[in-house]
């Protein structure tokens, strides 16, 4: 939970404050003070979920709080209510972040900057955060109805009196997939900054990296139930999800022979941003390959719960996040410092 919700998400809520407004030419994002609100409400929500480490006990029913376990009958201590509370707190904060976004890509562009002339990382920012509007308030939601059943006494999940367990498993990955794809498209758009800067390059397939991303927005809300092949489903849902999985090959694969077709008979400066993002490439493609055989809902049944599906979702998450968010750093920091150094210059002078 620490390092989806408050390492990796806010790294990339960072970059896009700092490098939207400048690349569509605006001032500042739409709205400052909510983006101060939102900011803090990350900030509290972090602080009462780590607090839970010390004061307590921290939550104890796994990072996905699957009930029944999650329960009162199973999870008696207070841990799971500081998870339940926190994320609500601090997905609040998300959720104003992503209408903030809308709103400055759509509304404060410059003249003449239409929709396909913006940078990558902007349309990469845009469809993240179009998500993020779509999926967060499924995710307040369902911790509300969480924080109910263990404060008040509801059943919504309980597996009595009228409650579906199942419930909790299919609201959290209708919000948890989509998530996954909320981190890696900011990364996407890094990436594409990156190698075509230090390929000396433009971008090859423009149009089809803006139409491979809208793809990915959109299958990325239709494959959650993959999470559960296992769960007696039946044939007709597992094949409905497994093939839906599947296809978000596709578009991925067109963005990594776009990025290869980019450096092709480019003048290649290797830097450290260059470094993190050829190493991406191959890493990422052998979770995507993985991701495809764990698509597979009859061979799921020897993959679920084992290291083999632990190794997938690292290998797309640690070069797909970790590596961009060094990446970008590293790109964009001296930039970053120069700029605040001359305003401070400036303030001196």
């Amino acid at each position: 939970v620490i390092m989806i919700m408050f390492m990796a998400m806010p790294f990339i809520m960072g970059f896009m404050n700092y490098v939207v407004p400048l690349q569509v030419g605006a001032r500042d994002v739409a709205f400052p003070r909510l983006n101060a609100i939102s900011f803090w409400l990350f900030f509290m929500g972090a602080m009462l979920f780590n607090i839970s480490f010390v004061i307590g006990g921290s939550p104890d029913a796994g990072w996905t709080s699957y009930f029944p376990l999650a329960g009162n009958e199973f999870s008696k201590s207070v841990g799971t209510n500081y998870y339940m509370i926190s994320l609500q707190i601090s997905g609040l904060g998300t959720l104003m972040t992503g209408i903030n976004m809308i709103t400055t890509i759509l509304k404060m562009r410059a003249p003449g900057m239409t929709l396909m002339k913006m940078p990558m990382f902007t349309w990469s920012t845009l469809i993240a955060n179009l998500i993020i509007v779509t999926v967060f308030p499924i995710l307040t939601v369902l911790l509300a109805m969480g924080t109910m059943d263990r404060l008040f006494g509801t059943h919504f999940f309980a597996s009595t009196n009228g409650g579906m367990d199942m419930l909790w498993a299919n609201l959290f990955w209708v919000w948890g997939h989509p998530e996954v794809y909320i981190l890696i498209l900011p990364a996407f758009g890094i990436y594409s900054e990156i190698i075509s800067t230090f390929s000396g390059r433009n971008l090859y397939g423009y149009k089809s990296m803006v139409g491979s991303m809208v793809i990915i927005s959109v299958l990325s809300c239709l494959v959650w139930a993959h999470h559960f092949f296992t769960m007696g489903q039946g044939a007709a849902s597992n094949s409905f999800f497994s093939i839906s999985t599947m296809l978000i090959a596709i578009p991925t694969g067109v963005k990594i022979f776009n990025w290869l077709f980019t450096m092709w008979k480019g003048k290649i400066r290797i830097t450290v941003p260059m470094l993190y993002s050829i190493g991406f490439i191959p890493l990422f493609t052998i979770g995507g390959v993985t991701g495809v055989m764990l698509a597979m809902s009859a061979a799921d049944y020897q993959y679920h719960n084992t290291m083999f599906l632990v190794a997938h979702f690292h290998n797309t998450i640690i070069p797909g996040v970790v590596f961009a968010m060094l990446a970008a750093l590293t790109y964009y920091w001296p930039k970053m410092f120069g700029f605040m150094l001359n305003e401070r210059i400036g303030k001196w002078t």
